[in-house]
């Protein structure tokens, strides 16, 4: 029985290294489109299960983990911004506010499902036009969930964080370890 890891992020097998080297990564193609009515807190844990049961079906003699990250401030999604634009607006409304980073996790091997959703609060400072435009200049904003990179340049629009860290970079490590641990237990006895 092997670990499957559903993700096509580099950064998350980056961090699931932390949790297992022994694992394998899979791009799941599932349809990501979210309910019309799902509160935003709750959206990261749906697509998560989503990402599972896609691979769990190429994959039914496996633990699966699906993961999705999503960011909200003031209760909307903040997706990957598609150009420098949509970047630039999203940094505005990020800076000097907090908002909160949500990653959901979903364990599957066969009829047994875990999922659970884990949330850190971000403050940004109070961004200069300028340094909002410099970043929006880089490559780092447009592949990650609200158009930063914590791990990278924009660490240095961060004020402070109450939470996981490795949980804004796309995978609560901790809680993740521990759940699967015992995850892989259960399905033992």
């Amino acid at each position: 029985m092997n670990v499957i890891l559903a993700s096509a992020s580099p950064r998350r097998r980056e961090l699931m290294r932390y949790i297992t080297a022994d694992f394998i990564a899979v791009s799941t193609d599932c349809d990501e489109t979210l309910p019309l009515d799902i509160d935003p807190m709750a959206a990261a844990e749906h697509l998560a299960n989503l990402k599972a049961l896609a691979a769990a079906e190429k994959y039914p003699d496996d633990i699966v983990i699906g993961c999705d990250t999503t960011v909200i401030c003031d209760g909307v999604i903040l997706g990957k911004p598609a150009d420098k634009s949509q970047c630039i607006a999203v940094l505005e409304l990020l800076s000097g506010h907090t908002h909160q980073v949500v990653t959901g996790c979903s364990i599957m091997y066969k009829n047994m499902v875990e999922s659970f959703s884990e949330v850190t609060d971000v403050r940004f400072r109070e961004l200069s036009d300028e340094e909002i435009q410099a970043y929006a200049s880089t490559d780092e904003p447009y592949d990650k969930a609200g158009g930063y990179g914590i791990q990278g340049l924009g660490s240095e629009l961060v004020f402070s964080i109450d939470g996981d860290f490795f949980n804004v970079m796309g995978l609560p490590v901790t809680r993740l370890f521990n759940k699967l641990k015992k995850f892989m237990r259960n399905i033992k006895e």
